[in-house]
């Protein structure tokens, strides 16, 4: 297996991506192979720095850089030697399995719509994480931050995306779907949701068991996928990083509340493409940056893309 590493993409890059790709090797396989995008010349400065071979990679140099408050679309075309571009046309080529990046999300999100490119039937893609539970079960929850506006339809979609997910990667048989919503009676919520929940009762291809409220989110395991808009979503999400920091900065300790800690997911990926993607937060350093090539391992160790074309 092939993965491709985006060195030059966020906050804390080259270093901290570097530093994180050395220590994902210890949970790689032989047969793995890291191929890391970005100025080889600072590459070869960072591990020389932490004494590692630079024969554990592949080294791909690229010349460009799409920062992290350059406009998307613009450094995309602009900017084709630029880590993630490169990325992208070798995910498109078959040369690499699986492409992870800290960078520009928006550039990430135009490289996958514009180069390797929706599975023909899905409507939109979405962005899928895990959410942990107490009971320490997970769940996954989509869509978190790509599309802030869903209609019903989509909605349906995410219910089918997000059960291959916790089928494939969580390995839950049969996952069982909840719409997230102000109330469990199915005539609540705004008019997008109380169709999408019309749909998805009447749909066979998905185990749905109605809407779930905020409140169940975390105190139990209520449902293994959960479906909400973008919007939606990213305020769960980034809610649940607050809590670990509050925590933390309140010099607690609960395994739980560390579970919250986005370093220990690492990344999100983008269900509904031609590819197997994952993206980082942009402020990941060193074990973020591990966790993300590791869930981009798993990812392309169950071929998600292709199981996904199969079910669509």
């Amino acid at each position: 297996m092939k993965i491709g590493l985006d060195v030059m993409g966020g906050d804390f890059a080259p270093d901290a991506i570097i530093e994180g790709a050395v220590d994902s090797l210890q949970y790689l396989s032989a047969d793995d192979q890291l191929v890391l995008l970005g100025d080889e010349r600072s590459i070869l400065a960072k591990l020389k720095k932490l004494d590692t071979r630079p024969s554990g990679f592949k080294i791909i140099h690229t010349s460009q850089i799409i920062g992290m408050g350059d406009i998307p679309a613009k450094a995309y075309s602009q900017k084709p030697d630029s880590s993630i571009a490169v990325g992208y046309r070798m995910l498109k080529n078959g040369e690499i399995d699986g492409f992870c990046s800290a960078g520009n999300t928006g550039a990430m999100l135009v490289g996958a719509s514009y180069t390797v490119n929706l599975i023909p039937g899905v409507l939109r893609p979405a962005l899928v994480t895990i959410l942990p539970s107490v009971d320490k079960r997970n769940s996954v929850i989509l869509d978190v931050g790509l599309n802030p506006d869903c209609k019903p339809d989509v909605l349906l979609q995410y219910g089918i995306l997000g059960s291959i997910f916790a089928k494939y990667v969580l390995e839950i048989n049969n996952p069982s779907v909840r719409l997230l919503n102000i109330g469990e009676e199915e005539t609540k919520g705004t008019p997008a949701v109380k169709v999408a929940y019309e749909l998805m009762k009447g749909y066979p291809g998905i185990n749905f068991r109605g809407n779930i409220e905020a409140n169940g989110l975390f105190v139990e395991t209520m449902a293994d996928v959960i479906v909400c808009d973008g919007f939606v979503g990213n305020v769960v999400l980034k809610l649940s990083e607050a809590f670990h920091h509050i925590y933390q900065s309140r010099n607690l300790k609960d395994a739980y509340f560390d579970s919250l800690n986005f370093e220990n997911i690492g990344g999100t990926p983008i269900v509904g493409i031609n590819a197997n993607v994952v993206i980082g937060h942009g402020i990941s350093k060193r074990k973020a940056t591990m966790n993300m090539i590791l869930q981009t391992w798993a990812v392309v160790h169950v071929d998600l893309a292709q199981k996904i074309k199969e079910a669509i």
